[in-house]
């Protein structure tokens, strides 16, 4: 017998237990954030038009994002790299008189064995592009160090009224092969690329730069992105390549003597020209006597920068993840993962390269509540890479939108039909 009483002026209705499913999508656009609170649009709180009662799953339905990310930045430790002279071109040695060839030789000698550090200009670089500003950047930190030794000796200051710059580094792209090649018209150098202290006590303690980056062991430095290892390269001549002589320390660095194509005692790329008229002969010694030195980057380029945005949303993260492996006391004395349960609510690819705007739709991932949630009336997000660095959107907005699925509670009825 059913205890629902009609007498009364507020009766009570019994839960049934029924519901029916209602989806209701949510807009969000970066720019409506509180600005002055939330500056930066990779993290903000805003609240909903309405609560959302009864919340079964939400899940991200659509979103657009921009392509504007910077793949080289000093946030992301990979705008510096050092090198230093092993071998320098003597004039004396070669029988040319030239006061000015005789005044850098003194100035490089001065500063033989010690590491030229050098800085790229932050941004998204083609291939081609990086050649060029690494090449006017190498020759431009040798030409810092000269000018400075010709200033500050007197018995070389005539030189700062012949010198203009140092022009000896060459780098290119090979198209084909994908690899960067340095060279050297006269001088043998070495790519230090176990750099660390140097470009810690350089670039982020002079920057103040925060250091809340996962250590990665893949994506460590500017050298990594240019095909290098943490090992030195050492620029080699082409009798020594010719004759196999293509070792340190037992290190073979990416020169198969097979593949390199040499003519004349010089590089040669037979694909076509690096500048227009070259003919694939990119690296010619321009002194008298002089031996040009190069190296070949051991693994090819890797300019793409991150594939993939992790947004967090405080409450409803669902997705656990693996966490880059790093050398320390965990994880060489235990046998325990160090990856994070529920760290995501959405992994959002990065299908296109600066400068650009992507749209997309349809993830996998949902948040499931069991029971369903109260009441849902704001949201916290957050985006951010693998390694952990905040996205810098800029000056640009995007926009997502949430799915809910709600249960709707509804009364029980039966219905008598008569014919």
């Amino acid at each position: 017998m059913s205890s629902f009483n009609t007498s009364t002026t507020h009766p009570l209705i019994p839960n049934s237990n029924q519901y029916y499913i209602e989806k209701k999508f949510v807009s969000i656009h970066s720019e409506d954030r509180d600005i002055l609170k939330y500056p930066n649009a990779d993290e903000f709180e805003i609240e909903f038009p309405q609560d959302y009662l009864n919340v079964q799953t939400v899940k991200l339905s659509t979103w657009t994002f921009p392509a504007n990310y910077n793949v080289f930045s000093p946030e992301n430790y990979n705008v510096s790299m050092t090198f230093k002279f092993l071998t320098l071109y003597n004039p004396g040695e070669n029988g040319y008189a030239d006061p000015l060839t005789e005044a850098i030789f003194a100035g490089l000698y001065n500063y033989i064995g010690k590491e030229y550090l050098i800085t790229i200009e932050t941004g998204f670089y083609n291939p081609d592009q990086m050649a060029t500003e690494l090449t006017n950047k190498f020759n431009e930190g040798v030409t810092k160090i000269l000018t400075d030794f010709f200033t500050i000796t007197p018995a070389y200051n005539y030189a700062l009224a012949l010198f203009t710059s140092y022009d000896r580094f060459k780098i290119v792209y090979n198209s084909v092969g994908q690899r960067m090649w340095f060279g050297n018209t006269a001088d043998k150098f070495e790519l230090t690329n176990n750099y660390i202290n140097l470009f810690t006590t350089e670039i982020v303690a002079a920057q103040c730069l925060r250091k809340d980056l996962l250590r990665s062991t893949s994506n460590w430095g500017l050298p990594s992105y240019l095909g290098f290892t943490r090992c030195p390269a050492t620029s080699l001549t082409a009798a020594e390549i010719e004759n196999n002589a293509n070792t340190v320390n037992n290190i073979i660095f990416g020169i198969d003597p097979d593949i390199v194509n040499i003519v004349g005692g010089v590089p040669r790329f037979f694909y076509g020209d690096v500048t227009p008229g070259d003919n694939g002969f990119w690296l010619l010694p321009t002194l008298p006597g002089a031996i040009v030195y190069f190296l070949q980057a051991p693994a090819k380029i890797n300019f793409m920068g991150p594939a993939y945005i992790y947004m967090e949303i405080d409450g409803l993260n669902c997705i656990d993840e693996t966490s880059p492996y790093t050398l320390t006391q965990f994880t060489t004395h235990t046998n325990q993962t160090n990856g994070r349960v529920n760290s995501a609510f959405a992994k959002i690819a990065v299908p296109t390269t600066p400068i650009s705007q992507w749209f997309d739709s349809e993830q996998a991932p949902f948040k499931y509540f069991n029971p369903p949630a109260e009441r849902i009336r704001k949201i916290k997000c957050k985006l951010r890479y693998h390694n952990g660095q905040k996205v810098n959107f800029g000056l640009f907005e995007y926009s997502f939108m949430l799915e809910f699925t709600l249960l709707r509670p509804q009364n029980e009825r039966k219905y008598i039909i008569v014919m």
